[in-house]
């Protein structure tokens, strides 16, 4: 906006262009080809194939991928509706105790994954609450991480919310239930879909907590990844890591197309 001359525009597209490539484009292109390798001796990878994406679709990698599949949905259902829920509460809240929730929902946010892991394993690895060596404590790990971003998009889409729907419901003689089931909620159908979008994508991608509470019997696909890399299998790696990305871009597709249909309506 600020650049007015046609060479300046060329310019500062050039200089954005370059940079795109240089920090998205050419990390996930090296792995894709990485990926398709069979050897990578020279500046070009050869031996192209798919072996390695069906070594990542098969055996310990497919069920890795399945649980990471399980696990982002869970978790992201989960932290929806307590997203939702605080969101809701906090609106009626006093200024005080609104922005105390706000602070106490983006905690998770400001201090690294690995703490919020390790948090996890201590509080709940005895009882009554003994989640330690199952699924579950997985799922709660996930939870803790992404619903401080399902509370954020549901908070700022109340803050764009017309009260004027809910005083309208409201005069006509619907009671707080049927407000909220019938106006409020069906007009947060977009923002809930973005938050579960970006909840899942975050939930299929998450190493630091996750390596700290998996059991033996729930490893999700980055934490294979992870090991695969950490034993020098660099193109297995490579190639459950593009697994992991076409399905994490797929499962978004989806929830887009969900979006788009509730923002129709």
């Amino acid at each position: 906006m600020l650049v007015w001359t046609p060479r300046g525009k060329a310019l500062v597209l050039g200089a954005f262009a370059l940079v795109v490539a240089v920090v998205f484009v050419a990390p996930i292109a090296t792995v894709i080809a990485a990926a398709l390798a069979g050897s990578w001796t020279g500046p070009l990878p050869s031996d192209l194939g798919f072996a390695n994406i069906g070594n990542a679709l098969t055996g310990e990698q497919a069920a890795s991928l399945s649980v990471s599949l399980q696990t982002a949905l869970l978790a992201g259902a989960i932290s929806l509706i307590l997203g939702t829920w605080a969101a809701l509460a906090s609106r009626e809240a006093p200024t005080w105790l609104r922005r105390l929730t706000d602070a106490i929902f983006h905690l998770p946010v400001a201090v690294p994954s690995v703490a919020v892991g390790l948090g996890v394993l201590i509080a709940f690895n005895e009882r009554p609450l003994l989640l330690g060596g199952t699924k579950w404590i997985v799922i709660v790990a996930h939870t803790v991480l992404v619903l401080a971003y399902a509370f954020s998009a549901v908070s700022a889409a109340l803050d764009r919310l017309d009260p004027a729907y809910r005083q309208a419901a409201q005069s006509l003689g619907a009671g707080p239930v049927r407000v909220l089931c019938q106006i409020t909620l069906p007009l947060l159908l977009p923002a809930l879909g973005a938050a579960a979008g970006l909840a899942v994508a975050l939930s299929m991608g998450e190493l630091g907590a996750t390596i700290m509470v998996y059991p033996a019997t729930w490893k999700t696909l980055p934490v294979s990844i992870f090991a695969q890399t950490d034993r020098g299998e660099v193109f297995d790696a490579a190639a459950g890591t593009t697994v992991l990305v076409v399905v994490t871009l797929v499962v978004l597709v989806v929830l887009g197309r969900v979006r788009g249909r509730a923002a129709l309506r």
